[in-house]
């Protein structure tokens, strides 16, 4: 089993704050959307006119079923797709899924995403802690790549997923997996929430024709 030096200490603030706050929670059937108290998150990356956002746990079952369809959406309407870490603080591994992905994020975005991608596809078959490792050690392997023993000796990267955390806390994250569909329009309101992911493609279609 993994741990940086910085995930105890952080564990315990985390929890506490989960606590505090509330109670997010894995989302089967969502049907109110999200009460939005930060929307200055909810806009896409400079120089796009429309993007998916999401946040997600990688222990999240719905995110695994929501993370296909957001894959093939985004690679359709070549749109970015903004991932942000929100592991809850109830499941097991999920944190340092995120952790790992950020290590594997800094060899190329590109491998750190298949990662995140493989990582729901075999969800199942990760139960624990050790599980996490031996798959993190394999795909590493697979690409070429030591996965060291110690991932964050400086606790950067568990940082950084505690910052997409509270970024998430700041805009009133309920649940997960959330999903955007964020436009660059600068009157009305600029982002609608994926309640019914069977909208999903609907939702970008009108998002492109209103940002033309």
């Amino acid at each position: 089993m993994r741990l940086t030096s910085s995930v105890p200490l952080f564990a315990v603030l985390f929890a506490g704050t989960f606590f505090l706050l509330g109670h997010p929670q894995s989302a089967h059937a969502q049907t109110q959307t999200t009460p939005v108290h930060n929307a200055r998150a909810l806009k896409p990356p400079p120089g796009a006119r429309v993007a998916i956002l999401e946040f997600d746990d990688m222990e999240c079952p719905d995110c695994a079923r929501a993370n296909p369809l957001l894959k093939e959406a985004a690679e359709k309407y070549h749109i970015p797709w903004v991932r942000h870490d929100f592991p809850l603080p109830f499941h097991t591994w999920s944190f340092d899924a995120a952790v790992d992905a950020r290590w594997f994020d800094t060899k190329s975005k590109k491998i750190g995403d298949e990662f995140r991608d493989e990582v729901f596809a075999n969800q199942p078959s990760i139960q624990t802690q050790d599980d996490l490792r031996a798959f993190a050690q394999k795909f590493a392997q697979a690409h070429n790549l030591a996965f060291p023993f110690v991932v964050d000796p400086q606790g950067k990267l568990a940082a950084a997923v505690k910052a997409d955390y509270d970024l998430g806390q700041s805009i009133g994250i309920q649940h997960t997996p959330t999903i955007w569909i964020v436009t660059n329009k600068t009157s009305g309101v600029p982002f609608v929430e994926v309640v019914d992911r069977t909208r999903l493609y609907q939702l970008i279609d009108e998002a492109l024709a209103e940002t033309k």
